[in-house]
């Protein structure tokens, strides 16, 4: 029987990756995004549906998600949609710093919760929620997106804990650097002239040298695909060798240790 996937943020970057690879792999993909009408790829392909959804608009959502279920079986949710919300906290203002929680973490947990009932009553369905390996570990210029990506961690492990009776799966699947527009696209920056070295140094792991080496969306959507298909109740998946390089470094290292060898760089 085929399977369907439900995407959010699909538009680009890993979204749109993983729709192709899961649309190859014999699925049915409903692919949301905020303008679908400007998508000009994913719209030729079979058993891929676009729909309009802004996760941040919590109504409208909710009603059309309402709306899909009426005609669509839906397997699995892939809780991609968000950005990047870089520079020192001093930076931002407070309508930035609402819009990065309520898009990453809020966004998250609403769509979730509008398909918990759907899935418990089928007593089957797996959510995969794309964290970070900032999500994992603190680094500068991060912490608003470091806060997001931690809370839908949390989030996602007590709520495994949670569904497991119903026979749901929650998993999340945490990437590294990837090859994507997320640095151009998705990053919103802040300034500020105290920080400038800070910002600076930081600003080096963004080159294009250094995004070169970064991972693949494609190979991170086979790890979604991986974690929606294997049958494990696995709860985290680290997605490219950076991740996993820090991931591993944080298991040898106590919290505190790993803390003090990032915090040593950073002071000048």
């Amino acid at each position: 029987m085929q399977k369907t996937i439900f995407i959010t943020g699909a538009s680009s970057g890993l979204g749109k990756a993983t729709a192709k690879l899961f649309q190859e792999r014999g699925w049915k993909v409903i692919a949301t995004m905020r303008r679908p009408e400007e998508e000009k790829e994913l719209n030729q392909l079979s058993n891929i549906t676009l729909v309009e959804l802004d996760v941040t608009n919590t109504l409208k959502s909710q009603e059309t998600i309402a709306e899909i279920l009426k005609s669509n079986s839906v397997d699995v949710v892939l809780n991609n949609a968000g950005y990047g919300l870089i520079g020192p906290l001093e930076s931002f203002s407070e309508e930035q710093i609402q819009m990065q929680i309520q898009t990453n973490l809020m966004g998250v947990i609403q769509i979730t919760k509008a398909f918990v009932p759907y899935f418990r009553e089928r007593k089957s369905g797996t959510f995969i929620n794309v964290t970070s390996t900032f999500g994992l570990l603190g680094y500068p210029t991060c912490s608003i997106y470091n806060a997001s990506k931690f809370a839908i961690d949390g989030f996602s492990e007590g709520l495994a804990y949670e569904l497991a009776q119903f026979g749901i799966k929650v998993k999340i699947v945490a990437p590294g650097g990837m090859q994507t527009d997320f640095a151009g696209r998705s990053l919103q920056g802040g300034m500020h002239e105290a920080y400038g070295q800070l910002i600076a140094k930081v600003s080096e792991g963004y080159s294009e040298e250094q995004i070169a080496n970064y991972t693949k969306a494609e190979d991170v959507a086979l790890i979604i695909y991986e974690a929606a298909t294997d049958g494990k109740s696995q709860l985290r998946y680290i997605a490219g060798n950076d991740a996993v390089a820090l991931y591993n470094e944080r298991l040898e290292l106590t919290p505190e240790g790993q803390f003090e060898k990032i915090r040593n760089q950073f002071i000048f």
